[in-house]
């Protein structure tokens, strides 16, 4: 039976998917309680991986910020350079023991992209990836990194060539060829099992955080912040924590250019409507008669038009709080933040940077929050570079072309 959380979720599939997701069901119910597949999982994450990733006490920070103690959660220094690896590695290493050998995923920024081209590498199966080509464009360094990994990269030039019609593309192709091929979802949302399955594998950041703080600390935190797109890596801090009530949550959406339609990427804070879309209901960004209207987002990873069902329902209770940070305030956090604390946050991850520069300070010093860096900034150089350093760029690209063209 498809699990809901609330009214939000389901299996909202055609007849042709079903025998997979049951097959996907099964399975994950099995491994996921094997003391063998975890004890392989856990070998992975810590030797290919990295994990534990750190949990910095963010000094500067804390200082000039003059309100709560401030850690920072470092998934950007997961292999692959972002937290996206929990989760493709632990789908990767399901779909070897259910004995297929092909997987597809679709990305956005790419980074779930370059965690499932090398998870895939690793454990031996074949890889296929579905890009928008705007989002392509605009983040080939990840594009490149597919392809040394031996992913084959399909580049989708339907609707608005970002992570919506990615994963339309990836489903559609899924559909054909189900029985042997698994579809790697890279966030918590999608038809049942995977929201499960999403934040089974990354609730190792909310387990380590909980792990690390006690240790340094001797206390839970009191704040927990983090970007919010799909919602993996929010969901997969936040679940720990979800039945400390004390413990407030935080997630940041894509405030983009404005609250005007086509301007964000906020599904909670704007209030858009309830809909089911790509496999499960949630709330989307769309027109009240249900049409999927255009995102905006500076940062790829969360120009994506719905949420995840399970932070749709927390949202709904309260027990998560959502607010929004726009792409000027997301440049600067980046900038700032790499000027803080030498940590160079990828723009995802500088959503939630840049919340907590506007709550922190309104916090008592004896208080603890934590900000989740879902990933490092190296992949958004042709994002941020254009628009913080735009003369000296413009002329490196042409100098770069004039050389390429000899």
């Amino acid at each position: 039976m498809p699990k809901y959380f609330g009214q939000y979720g389901g299996q909202y599939v055609g007849e042709v998917l079903r025998p997979a997701l049951d097959e996907l069901t099964a399975a994950f119910a099995e491994y996921s309680q094997d003391k063998n597949f975890l004890a392989e999982y856990a070998d992975l994450l810590a030797n290919y991986a990295g994990r534990p990733t750190p949990l910095l006490y963010a000094e500067n920070l804390t200082r000039e910020l003059k309100g709560a103690k401030i850690y920072i959660k470092l998934e950007g220094l997961a292999n692959t350079g972002a937290h996206k690896i929990n989760n493709a590695l632990g789908q990767a290493l399901l779909v070897k023991k259910m004995g297929k050998k092909y997987v597809i995923a679709e990305t956005g920024a790419g980074q779930h992209g370059v965690a499932t081209a090398a998870a895939c590498a690793r454990l031996g199966l074949k890889c296929e990836i579905f890009m928008g080509a705007v989002d392509a464009a605009r983040q080939q360094p990840n594009v490149f990194l597919m392809k040394q990994y031996g992913a084959q990269v399909h580049l989708v030039w339907d609707g608005t060539r970002t992570l919506k019609d990615a994963v339309n593309a990836c489903l559609k192709n899924w559909t054909a060829r189900a029985a042997d091929t698994h579809y790697l979802i890279g966030s918590a949302l999608g038809p049942y099992p995977y929201p499960d399955i999403v934040k089974f594998f990354q609730g190792i950041i909310g387990r380590e955080i909980k792990q690390q703080l006690l240790k340094k600390e001797k206390k839970l935190p009191d704040v927990l912040i983090a970007c919010c797109g799909g919602g993996s890596n929010s969901l997969g801090m936040f679940t720990p924590f979800i039945a400390e009530k004390k413990v407030r949550l935080i997630a940041v959406e894509a405030g983009g250019l404005g609250k005007k339609s086509g301007q964000h990427a906020s599904r909670i804070c704007s209030r858009s409507p309830v809909g089911i879309i790509e496999g499960y209901k949630s709330r989307f960004v769309q027109t009240d008669d249900g049409q999927v209207m255009a995102t905006h987002s500076v940062s790829a990873g969360l120009d994506y038009t719905g949420i995840g069902p399970e932070l749709a329902a927390l949202a709904e209770t309260g027990r998560v709080e959502f607010t929004t940070a726009s792409d000027k305030d997301v440049l600067k956090a980046y900038q700032y933040l790499a000027r803080t604390e030498g940590l160079l946050f990828a723009l995802e991850s500088a959503h939630a940077a840049a919340a907590a520069l506007k709550i922190i300070p309104r916090l008592p010093k004896n208080k603890i929050a934590v900000l989740n860096m879902s990933g490092r900034g190296d992949k958004d150089i042709f994002i941020t570079a254009a628009a913080l350093y735009k003369k000296e760029w413009t002329e490196f690209l042409r100098q770069e072309t004039e050389r390429l063209c000899v």
